[in-house]
């Protein structure tokens, strides 16, 4: 395991999962929301995102977090040799992203790049949640397609229906990694 990808539906918490797991192999952990948001919520054009993904990927290890399935994930997907999958049942999903959200309103926290909620955009078309709702489902259809698909073989899967399971996952990791 040298470079892993770790997908997952929003409020799956793979920025915390990669993160930890990146310090866990000592290696950097690249945020594809950080490459894809600038701030005041505008996007890196296409072609420049795709660009800075190429770029950050090049490196020898790393561990990357995140979807933009049509964007750049075909090129994340050949050059991993890992992917964990943090596939979680909805319920899980949608009370992390409320208690994620209702801190970042309260609290200010940054999401990225300067970034942050708003109460318009937690109740709007745009929120979060309702993006979970909208996409939940489709990536459980289409994660599962695409990592049967003969093209991603060179894959190491991992797939991890709770985050109990996905942190002893880590400890392992974390032990294996001290014992070399």
């Amino acid at each position: 395991m040298k470079r892993i990808a770790v997908i997952g539906t929003s409020g799956s918490g793979k920025t915390t999962f990669a993160s930890s797991l990146a310090r866990r192999l000592n290696v950097p952990h690249i945020e594809l929301d950080q490459l894809h948001w600038n701030p005041n919520w505008q996007e890196t054009p296409r072609d420049q995102f795709i660009e800075k993904v190429r770029v950050a990927t090049d490196a020898p290890a790393w561990v990357v977090d995140g979807n933009y399935t049509t964007k750049v994930s075909p090129i994340v997907w050949q050059r991993a040799d890992t992917i964990v999958w943090l596939d979680y049942p909805f319920r899980v999903i949608l009370f992390r992203l409320v208690i994620r959200t209702f801190k970042r309103l309260v609290l200010g926290d940054e999401c990225c790049n300067g970034n942050r909620e708003s109460w318009r955009m937690a109740f709007s078309k745009e929120s979060i949640i309702l993006w979970a709702f909208q996409s939940h489902w489709r990536h459980r259809r289409e994660y599962g397609a695409k990592l049967r698909d003969p093209a991603h073989a060179h894959l190491q899967q991992k797939r991890f229906r709770s985050p109990a399971e996905a942190a002893h996952w880590l400890n392992q990791v974390q032990q294996k990694h001290e014992s070399m």
